[in-house]
């Protein structure tokens, strides 16, 4: 059975997130406001279907996905491109591989305890997110 991800998370730690939207070439003032964001993260989980928002003061995102799905995602309020958008299970890990014109880009989210990981990448970079469950 895999973890549950069901909850309201809000961030605690938040390591490299500049040089992150940096490798999405996200302008400089958008950098600023949102480096210095805490957002909140509420997942609905069912199964193998899930229902994510990312909040915050600046910008909210919300996704909606079904494991072992390929869909193709605008990702609007972040970085403004289209990907191709595929998560799958690894063990108890959620593993997002997103296809586009930027190389190694993606995200894995992983629960320890109370507490929600999420590690992004693009092209060289990574970012390492700490939620704690609310």
């Amino acid at each position: 059975m895999p973890a549950d991800y069901n909850g309201t998370w809000e961030m605690v730690s938040n390591e490299n997130f500049e040089g992150y939207m940096i490798a999405l070439d996200i302008g400089l003032a958008t950098r600023k406001i949102a480096k210095c964001l805490k957002q909140t993260k509420e997942i609905i989980q069912e199964g193998d279907n899930f229902k994510t928002k990312t909040l915050s003061t600046f910008r909210n995102y919300e996704v909606n996905y079904t494991i072992g799905v390929e869909f193709e995602e605008h990702t609007k309020a972040l970085d403004d491109r289209v990907v191709k958008t595929l998560v799958t299970w690894d063990g108890d890990k959620l593993i997002c591989v997103q296809k586009g014109e930027k190389k190694n880009r993606g995200w894995k989210h992983w629960i320890e305890g109370d507490k929600l990981h999420l590690e992004l990448t693009c092209e060289d970079q990574v970012c390492h997110q700490v939620f704690q469950k609310k």
